[in-house]
């Protein structure tokens, strides 16, 4: 099938691409790896008049440290963030979803903000940015504004992004070097879309008891969940994951659809919230021994 006929803008420049948008607004689609958006169109599930290419926009691919955070422009292609020394030492749970993502042909092209704005409740990049307490930038011809990741999906491919704005890069709180973290999905095949993702990240304090400590549930919901853990901090670790996993469980909403139903997702949920508790522990743990 092919996409219904539409004009084509390839700007060079942020302030070209927002300019487009503040004319085009919902009329615009705008295409950064293309790896949703392509058969989206070639299915005619969106027909948009004008599509807007800022694959070329330089200034949306770089890595970057900025006081304690790692500033990731939108343009950023899966690959070349897998491959990056940087993300993989400051970010190690997103080095550990990277893999996760589709296949290795589309993470040559698909890129970090277009799976952000794409907004599927099961993607990888979305739920690593919910957990880490993340940031999305979004730029238009009138401002540019931060809003935390957890605030900006509001459900199913749906976002706070106006149709005159642009993401333009994703901010993501530096890991500290003590902390643990891991990542976990189940799915029908690698590459396949979720049916249920976990991702943990926890710090120890110096007596041994949990610090700091951040849950995320991915296709679970109809968006990237954090699961409230403040009754867990100041507590020891021995008994917790069971604990952490049945707390998350009770605590969300889970989906039905074609592939699972809700009460599975919940079974999901404390099998890989305690899967990836434990792993990360047993980083922090190691960690916290040579630390001590």
């Amino acid at each position: 099938m092919k996409p219904v006929a539409f004009d084509y803008h390839r700007p060079e420049t942020v302030s070209e691409a927002v300019a487009l948008l503040s004319e085009l607004g919902e009329e615009a689609a705008v295409l950064s790896g293309g790896m949703t958006l392509g058969p989206m169109l070639n299915l005619r599930m969106v027909r948009p008049r004008v599509v807007i290419d800022v694959s070329r926009i330089a200034a949306l691919k770089t890595i970057s440290l900025k006081d304690n955070l790692v500033v990731t422009g939108a343009g950023v292609v899966q690959a070349d963030a897998m491959s990056s020394d940087l993300i993989a030492r400051e970010l190690p749970l997103l080095a550990m979803a990277l893999p996760w993502v589709g296949h290795f042909q589309t993470r040559n092209r698909g890129t970090l903000g277009g799976s952000v704005a794409h907004a599927d409740p099961s993607a990888e990049i979305p739920l690593s940015l919910v957990t880490l307490g993340g940031t999305v930038v979004l730029q238009s011809r009138r401002r540019e504004r931060r809003i935390a990741a957890r605030d900006f999906f509001q459900g199913a491919l749906t976002t706070q992004r106006q149709p005159d704005e642009i993401v333009v890069a994703l901010e993501w709180p530096r890991t500290p070097p003590d902390a643990g973290c891991a990542f976990a999905e189940i799915a029908q095949r690698h590459g396949d879309f979720a049916i249920a993702a976990a991702a943990c990240c926890l710090r120890l304090s110096s007596k041994g008891e949990i610090a700091e400590l951040s849950v995320g549930l991915g296709g679970v919901e109809s968006r990237p969940v954090a699961v409230d853990t403040a009754r867990f901090i100041g507590r020891s670790w021995p008994d917790a994951a069971t604990a952490v996993a049945e707390h998350a469980a009770t605590n969300v909403t889970p989906m039905s659809d074609h592939s699972v139903s809700a009460d599975y997702r919940i079974a999901l949920t404390k099998v890989l919230v305690e899967r990836t508790f434990t792993e990360a522990l047993s980083h922090a743990a190691q960690r916290w021994g040579r630390l001590q």
